[in-house]
């Protein structure tokens, strides 16, 4: 299971920190999973918290962007892409990676990686965060998020100060 290692899930004060998350609706059960671990996890931290719905995984990096551009201090992608019989699996899972990449560089804001890929709906139900489910990438997705801006604010206190 690649969840092997993975750190535990802390839940931290979000405070005055404006997350959006942006999911896509391919593989709707899974999506709505991921989504929904996405919010468990931040309800808790009081962060101010804003849902984007998009067509699909393609579509995560421009409208993160947006996000982040009109104020949004982190976003958590959220998206499911299954393998399939043709390449369109590589180019959506390359494009939707490297692109969020560049959004989080480029705007030195963080994105969540909360996009799922895998070989089969199984592996995407195993990490969906379902009842039946080994984990919980958007849940995880939104803690990276939610962490990394209060790091980043953290060291442009410290700089400035």
């Amino acid at each position: 299971m690649s969840g092997a290692g993975a750190p535990e899930i802390v839940t931290v004060d979000g405070t005055g920190i404006r997350v959006t998350i942006v999911a896509g609706l391919w593989h709707e059960e899974i999506a709505e999973g991921l989504l929904a671990g996405a919010q468990r996890y931040l309800a808790g931290t009081g962060a101010t918290v804003t849902v984007l719905r998009v067509s699909g995984s393609f579509e995560l990096p421009v409208v993160s962007r947006a996000a982040l551009d009109g104020g949004a201090d982190a976003v958590v992608a959220l998206g499911v892409i299954i393998r399939g019989g043709t390449p369109h699996f590589e180019y959506v899972s390359d494009a939707a990676t490297s692109g969020l990449n560049q959004v989080s560089i480029l705007t030195r804001k963080p994105v969540g990686f909360g996009v799922l890929t895998v070989d089969n709906e199984k592996q995407a139900l195993d990490r969906a965060g379902l009842a039946d489910s080994h984990e919980d990438k958007g849940a995880e997705a939104a803690e990276a998020a939610l962490t990394t801006a209060l790091l980043l604010r953290a060291l442009a206190v410290r700089i400035a100060g």
